[in-house]
């Protein structure tokens, strides 16, 4: 699932490509009739309240709070969007086919990034008003696009009850104490993880944080001492600036606005490197794997204690 760090570089490619456009028209191949996302363009009976609510409106901004892109809308409409596990965003120039019913770049050189395996499950476009095209690709279909009011919409379910973003420069240290200390009882790695605790960070970089600071993701954070709240807090705001510099985790299916690849999976000290040697200085151990908490957890067998 994309993490703070992708949903930021998507966010910066789309406020710096598309602010100021207008959306001409929205499409979708996405008929789901599951009635418990009523208010998702999936369903059926929602997409053509969203098409006639979306047209002709001017894009104002795109911003990101946790994992959910903001689309800002005149007036007052906000889309949100939630990739989960697969989902991307595309921008370019495509052409429909509407023998077989899809979308695909108008590039006609194979190498181009738009044209990725990985970018070929293109399931809603929006028409913008420079003749290019915004498409969401989501090779599982979990990936969730709504319409909100944007003065409610910190209000409704999607965005209530998320925790302080990590990157805030007011989320100074003794918030991030107090945080913890609201999953004193979970292990850390499941707090870190939690978005009601902090907002943003998944899998990836909570290995990548308790790596760099030698604390075991199954320890509670009742546990953790003082002094490694500190380092946390330090290395917390590292890794993530870290994954947005290097564009993103591509380890996976995330690809960013232009169809390329991220590098931070490049750059892994613990994420997915099961059975390899630790690359701390001087560390005998190797990267082991365990659940905690019901997620895989990736961490050094000798210096994480």
């Amino acid at each position: 699932m994309p993490e703070l760090p992708e949903v930021e570089t998507t966010t910066r490619g789309l406020q710096k490509e598309i602010v100021g456009l207008k959306i001409k028209d929205v499409w979708t191949d996405l008929n789901s009739k599951d009635t418990r996302q009523t208010d998702a363009v999936k369903n059926a009976k929602y997409f053509p309240y969203f098409k006639k609510e979306v047209s002709g409106k001017k894009i104002l901004s795109a911003k990101r709070r946790a994992k959910n892109i903001l689309i800002n809308l005149s007036p007052n409409k906000t889309i949100l969007i939630h990739m989960k596990m697969t989902g991307h965003l595309l921008y370019g120039k495509y052409i429909y086919n509407k023998k077989e019913n899809k979308w695909t770049p108008e590039h006609k050189d194979k190498k181009h990034p738009l044209h990725d395996p990985y970018n070929r499950f293109v399931h809603v476009v929006f028409i913008l008003s420079n003749g290019k095209h915004l498409a969401f690709c989501d090779s599982r279909k979990f990936g969730k696009i709504t319409l909100l009011d944007t003065k409610t919409m910190n209000e409704t379910k999607h965005l209530a009850g998320i925790g302080p973003e990590p990157l805030d420069e007011d989320f100074t240290l003794e918030k991030f104490k107090q945080r913890l200390y609201a999953g004193k009882e979970k292990r850390i790695k499941n707090v870190l993880m939690d978005p009601s605790i902090i907002a943003g960070i998944g899998n990836i970089y909570s290995d990548e944080i308790l790596w760099r600071i030698g604390v075991k993701p199954e320890r509670k954070a009742s546990e953790i001492k003082n002094e490694e709240i500190k380092l946390m807090y330090k290395a917390m705001k590292e890794a993530l600036v870290k994954g947005i510099d290097f564009g993103g985790d591509s380890m996976s299916d995330y690809r960013n606005i232009y169809g390329m690849r991220g590098e931070f999976q490049l750059h892994h000290d613990a994420y997915r490197r099961t059975g390899e040697k630790c690359r701390r200085k001087n560390c005998t151990g190797v990267i082991i794997r365990k659940v905690v908490g019901g997620r895989s957890a990736h961490f050094c067998s000798v210096h994480q204690k």
